[in-house]
């Protein structure tokens, strides 16, 4: 085609907002291979007199840059259906009601962001023979729920501390080393014993760009298993998977799905395994590739929420106080404290008293009672958001985002209160991947 028919062809298109001939074409599109119609957009040339003599001119996308907020959505349908159609095997749908129903369409819903939940793929099995929570089979919890451990905050015994800290971080702690991308051709069995923290780990180091959230989980399920121990959410009030991925947006509670991780994405993992008995349970928020300022900030303050809620767990202070000094420096930054979950007791009983706001004073409605003592286990997991705390629930009755759309960052650990101080049940090893900038400084 000549040069006179080619620019005719572009112009017997019309732009997708206010109809005039069209010589733009959205850039993104042409990388997706849309069809033109509908991705085509006008543009007009000012002329500006800088002298008597000369003359400039510039050209505005006016057209493209209004319609951008709603043509956008044209880019995530053509991905969705791009991931749908290369997910052949079957099970490959999307989760609604609490992990008890499946659906092949995208729910409706008034999303308060860019993210949108992708299909799920089947639940992963456990071997026979592993000791597992009363909830694996039926996806109800048993004796959790009428515990009198609801009310009253355990004093472990020496056995049943030495119990947690090898589910929390393991008696083997050179196996970390091991790599565990399944892609590698690398076996589970040379994870030997890892558990909850060399699970997180082994999670942490294959998060990249192109990497899917349920990847995340097939690894940790499989590392956990060929630990001994069994993933607790599987199955958790009908959880469907191993572990909780939160992207973005989403507070809490992620789904793993076939979403593809992308470049400037944060992403938190959440890992709890059952091993003899007993729960461990952290989390962190990771970056992918590279993220801009505000977002490292934002993980950042979150990790500082953490330490120095931390840093004041010794016997005899009131569990309120966690609280106030998490949201002194939240605010202190800028940022908000999500008020709808909370730390929680942990042990033999996945959740259990005391709760842990992390939100201020009782003033704010932190109504946390009880004071530290030796022997308690807790965990503390803050959860920071860009924008407002309000936090809104997915059609899928589990993802937790912000109401705003604004991202939202946690870290977690699960803690021992000492007789002089705390134990950082779920502390880094030396062998930990070193993700975090200010850690290495």
């Amino acid at each position: 085609m000549d040069k006179d028919s080619s620019a005719a062809a572009e112009s017997a298109l019309s732009c997708s907002r206010c109809g005039k001939p069209a010589y733009l074409q959205c850039p993104k599109c042409v990388e997706l291979k849309l069809p033109r119609e509908g991705a085509a957009f006008c543009y007009s040339v000012c002329f500006f007199l800088l002298s008597s003599k000369q003359l400039s001119a510039c050209s505005t996308q006016d057209c493209f840059k209004a319609s951008w907020s709603s043509h956008k959505s044209v880019h995530f349908k053509s991905k969705l259906a791009n991931v749908q159609s290369e997910q052949t095997q079957d099970g490959w749908l999307y989760c609604l009601r609490k992990g008890q129903t499946r659906t092949s369409e995208l729910p409706y819903f008034d999303w308060t962001g860019a993210l949108r939940p992708y299909p799920i793929s089947q639940q992963r099995l456990v071997p026979e023979g592993l000791e597992k929570p009363d909830w694996a089979v039926d996806g109800i919890p048993k004796i959790e729920p009428n515990s009198d451990l609801q009310n009253i905050v355990e004093i472990k015994t020496p056995e049943q501390i030495e119990r947690m800290r090898e589910t929390c971080r393991s008696y083997r702690a050179e196996l970390a080393q091991a790599l565990i991308e399944p892609k590698l051709g690398l076996g589970w069995a040379q994870l030997g014993c890892t558990i909850a923290r060399e699970v997180l780990d082994a999670a942490a180091r294959i998060i990249r760009p192109g990497i899917t959230t349920d990847e995340i989980d097939e690894v940790v399920h499989q590392a956990t298993i060929a630990a001994g121990g069994y993933p607790s959410p599987l199955n958790y009030h009908f959880f469907p998977k191993s572990c909780c991925t939160s992207v973005n947006e989403v507070i809490c509670h992620g789904i793993p799905d076939a979403r593809k991780l992308e470049d400037g994405d944060i992403v938190n993992v959440d890992v709890t395994v059952y091993y003899k008995g007993v729960h461990g349970d952290l989390n962190e928020t990771f970056f992918v590739g590279e993220v801009d300022e505000a977002s490292q900030q934002l993980v950042r303050c979150t990790y500082e929420c953490l330490e120095k809620a931390i840093s004041i767990v010794k016997p005899g202070v009131r569990f309120r106080e966690v609280g106030e000094v998490i949201n002194r420096h939240a605010t202190m930054s800028g940022l908000s404290v999500v008020k709808s979950y909370c730390g929680h007791g942990i042990g033999e009983l996945f959740h259990c008293a005391p709760n842990i706001p992390h939100y201020g004073s009782i003033l704010a409605g932190n109504k946390a009672v009880g004071i530290m003592k030796a022997g308690q286990t807790f965990t503390i997991e803050p959860m920071i958001n860009a924008g407002v705390w309000r936090d809104r629930l997915w059609p899928d009755g589990w993802t937790a985002v912000t109401a705003d759309g604004k991202r939202s960052a946690q870290f977690e650990h699960t803690l021992l209160v000492t007789e002089t101080g705390v134990e950082v049940l779920t502390a880094r090893l030396p062998s930990s991947p070193k993700v975090f900038p200010w850690l290495n400084s």
